[in-house]
Order: C-alpha cells, then sequence, then structure tokens
C-alpha cells in the first residue's frame, strides 16, 4: 500500500472515533447545524444530492451537526445577522450550538473528500458540543 494511502485510512478511522466520541457526549436540544447555501441549477449542488444527501443523516458528521439548506437567492446569511454572506453555490458553514460560525468550505469538493473536510471543521467545535437529539431517537 501506499504511503498516501495508508495515511488517508488512518486519518479516516481517527477522524470516526473522534466524532463517535463527540456523538456520545451530546443529547441537549440545541446542538451543531451545517448550513448548505444552494440555488437551482448548480451543478456542485446536484452532485451533493447524488453522493452525499441520501447518507448524510445517518453519517457521524450529519448526527453531529445536521443539514439545514438555504436558498442563496433567498438568504445569504440563513437567517443569522452576524453571518458572513454567502457568495457561492454550494457554501457549508457549520455552526455551533449558539449559532456562531466555526467554519465553513466553499464548493463541493466530490465524495471523496467531501467528509473529510466536513470532519476537520466539526474538529473545531468546542469540547461537549451538544448534538441532535434525533441522534439518540
Amino acid at each position: 500500500m501506499s504511503a498516501l494511502f495508508q495515511s488517508s485510512r488512518l486519518f479516516d478511522a481517527l477522524a470516526a472515533v473522534w466524532l463517535a466520541a463527540l456523538f456520545a457526549v451530546g443529547g441537549q436540544a440545541d446542538a451543531a447545524e451545517l448550513l448548505m447555501f444552494e440555488q437551482a441549477g448548480c451543478p456542485f449542488c446536484e452532485a451533493f444530492d447524488e453522493e452525499i444527501a441520501p447518507g448524510y443523516p445517518d453519517s457521524l458528521a450529519g448526527q453531529v451537526a445536521p443539514l439545514r439548506r438555504v436558498d442563496i437567492h433567498a438568504d445569504r446569511r440563513g437567517g443569522i445577522a452576524s453571518l458572513r454572506p454567502a457568495v457561492f453555490t454550494p457554501t457549508f458553514v457549520l455552526l455551533d450550538d449558539a449559532g456562531r460560525e466555526v467554519g465553513r468550505l466553499q464548493g463541493y469538493p466530490r465524495r471523496k473528500w467531501f467528509y473529510p473536510e466536513i470532519d476537520a471543521l466539526i474538529a473545531r467545535l468546542p469540547p461537549g458540543e451538544p448534538v441532535s437529539k434525533t441522534a439518540f431517537d
């Protein structure tokens, strides 16, 4: 195996362990959230819908930060006045349980890189960040 492939697998395994630990500590109603700014006709939004969206709610990332879609033409801030406006679609913005931006991913890097990028954002959440109550139902 190549060193790059081995390090990628190690990163994936460590990210899964970290997310599982974060997943286990939460359970409160206020939770982190992943905003997705999108627009009709966006080919990258459509690729996300095909490759990631069906399984996202069941993923560890989806349990920690449920997805909320926002039409970029209707609201560039996702209803949060202090949020820097989204400019491109898709733009993914991770919010903590207080509605503060933790980080963002502009564009969709395809299936191979989406979860590593989102997991890196989730790793920035404060320790003990509450997760969605639906994760425990």
